[in-house]
């Protein structure tokens, strides 16, 4: 599953991750935007230090 993202959709997010306070939402957008990169859910659990499904739940928000 990829988190398709145009290049206007990516600006809130990277910006809201900048500005956040609240590493939990930080961890969630990154999962979205790393997918949007095209890494895989594998990798950005084990890059994130979290399970697979943890990603898959961040990134269905998205879709």
């Amino acid at each position: 599953m990829k988190a398709e993202l145009t290049t206007e959709q990516k600006a809130i997010p990277e910006n809201l991750q900048r500005q956040s306070h609240d590493h939990h939402i930080r961890d969630r957008i990154r999962c979205v935007l790393l997918s949007s990169e095209g890494w895989s859910t594998a990798m950005i659990a084990q890059s994130r230090r979290i399970h697979e499904a943890t990603v898959l739940r961040h990134i269905d928000v998205v879709e």
